[in-house]
């Protein structure tokens, strides 16, 4: 196990090596997004690679999800824990380990071991990463400059993945989308070993609930199994049912444990508070929209207008330079200045209109007359709007609890992406057979017949991606009244007062 490298320092003293750290929080950070939508498009190629059936091909996607949801809150409290670094570092090298295991891949099996196992490594890593970051950037403008980086990364890694997926699959071998993850994880690795060091008052001290911990982990395995399950087979279907019955007979057991445990795993302060209940809600709907929406807009590029996979991903990049704009640019220099209501708001309304454009998709839609400015909306929206989000879903909780802080935040974008795939193919698929049945006795061009109604199936579920990126605007003009400020923001209220009393410990 790595060392401890901590820190005893006065309050208010910023670490020195804190932007050297930053980089390779960020790397690592930009590793586990891209592992959300870089293997999607490797899953053909290596699917026919190792005569896995179409009935078993979901476990690749499914595994990890269930692994990396399930564990996020109990990675969380085991950084809180552990020290930050410590599981940063062990979450990197076992993320490394997963992907040679799954880039190795000889059967079927070995691939869904694999995926299981960067899901658990990641688990450790992402809250640990995120959780660094609140630590690390107390002073007000740098935590803004921080976290925009950040937010720029979380919210342009997946489209990033779509186009370096089908790079490396058309030009290499599908096996690179798992071995590329290695010098990620090794330089993020070392530069961890070298720059990142963790305030002492930060650690917890506290013993962990391992029952919260079993009853968090199997409620959200079977809440993302649900999903997952839902979009292969029926919402009515009676495991999959089961499944929703279990998850929420196990989530509440749970809250009712951390009420009353000494040492709750999710202390119920962090997401009772008006601003961090908010901000994770306005984060798990805007997850939703956008993850359906790269699933509808890979397809449509791919299947209806015949883009390679090259293509497919450039074609994305619009909304990746609108996302790093949005985030470093107007975010990270405005939330200093106004309230995050005031960035959220907008940003989030602005995501909306991108959506509100791509209803129009047809057979023949120009991809610069509407796709491109529908990217760039929903860029510059979305990357302004997830800055201020993450800040202060993290913001304001005692130093003890940013690991479980910055868990939740993946949390509510791994249900949300789970719903969202779900949700909208459920959508898409119910409009397409719909549309199949009410044209076919006319069609006299059956190929023509069937991309008009995945047409019509995409822009279906595309309208309520939109009004549900415009409910994450709703919620976050109704719920988030936190002022912002530009001086530290460490705690404050009730979290700030316990705050204060949390030991440094000097060796």
């Amino acid at each position: 196990m790595p060392p401890e490298k901590t820190v005893s320092q006065a309050p208010g003293t910023l670490d020195p090596k804190r932007w050297h750290a930053l980089f390779f929080i960020a790397l690592a950070q930009l590793m586990v997004v891209l592992d959300g939508t870089i293997v999607n498009i490797a899953l053909p190629t290596a699917q026919a690679d190792l005569g896995i059936s179409d009935g078993n091909r979901q476990w690749v996607i499914t595994a990890y999800a269930l692994a990396f949801g399930g564990l996020l809150l109990f990675g969380g409290r085991v950084s809180d824990l552990w020290g930050r670094r410590r599981a940063f570092i062990i979450g990197l090298i076992g993320f490394a380990l997963a992907s040679a295991l799954g880039g190795a891949a000889q059967n079927e099996a070995m691939l869904y071991v694999s995926r299981a196992l960067q899901g658990v490594f990641g688990a450790l890593l992402a809250p640990a990463a995120l959780s660094l970051l609140t630590v690390l950037f107390s002073n007000g403008k740098e935590r803004a400059k921080a976290f925009g980086v950040f937010g720029a990364i979380s919210g342009a890694g997946a489209a990033i993945g779509l186009l370096l997926g089908g790079a490396l699959t058309d030009y290499l071998d599908w096996r690179w989308t798992f071995y590329v993850n290695i010098p990620f994880a090794v330089v993020a690795a070392i530069g961890a070993v070298l720059y990142i060091t963790e305030p002492e008052n930060a650690r917890n001290r506290s013993t962990l609930d391992i029952p919260g911990a079993v009853l968090a982990s199997l409620g959200l395995v079977a809440l993302v199994y649900g999903f997952a399950r839902a979009e292969h087979e029926d919402w009515t279907e009676p495991l999959t049912v089961t499944m929703f019955v279990t998850a929420a007979v196990l989530l509440a057991a749970f809250v009712l444990v951390e009420a009353r445990v000494k040492s709750p795993l999710l202390p119920l302060r962090v997401i009772t508070d008006r601003n961090r209940g908010g901000a994770y809600a306005a984060l798990g709907l805007a997850i939703i929209g956008m993850f359906g929406l790269f699933l509808f807009m890979t397809y449509y590029l791919q299947v209806v207008r015949g883009y390679s996979p090259v293509r497919t991903g450039v074609s994305f990049l619009p909304m990746v330079a609108g996302m790093i704009i949005g985030s470093t640019q107007i975010g990270a220099r405005l939330v200093t200045r106004v309230s995050p209501r005031a960035l959220m708001a907008p940003g989030f309304a602005v995501a909306s209109l991108g959506m509100l454009m791509l209803t129009q998709l047809s057979l023949d839609t120009s991809y610069v007359a509407v796709i491109l400015p529908a990217q760039v909306l929903l860029g510059l929206g979305m990357g302004t709007a997830f800055m201020p989000a993450m800040s202060l879903a993290t913001e304001r909780v005692k130093p003890t609890d940013a690991g479980v802080a910055g868990a939740m935040v993946n949390v509510s974008q791994q249900v949300g992406g789970a719903i969202g795939t779900a949700l909208l193919n459920t959508i898409a698929a119910g409009a397409t057979t719909a549309y199949l049945t009410d044209n076919a006795a006319g069609a006299t061009d059956e190929q023509l017949l069937a991309f008009s109604a995945m047409v019509h199936g995409y822009t279906t579920a595309i309208w309520w991606a939109f009004f549900i990126v415009l409910g994450s605007a709703v919620i976050s003009a109704l719920l988030i009244n936190s002022k912002g400020s530009s001086r530290d923001a460490g705690a404050s209220g009730d979290d700030a007062d316990d705050a204060a009393h949390v030991p440094v410990m000097v060796h």
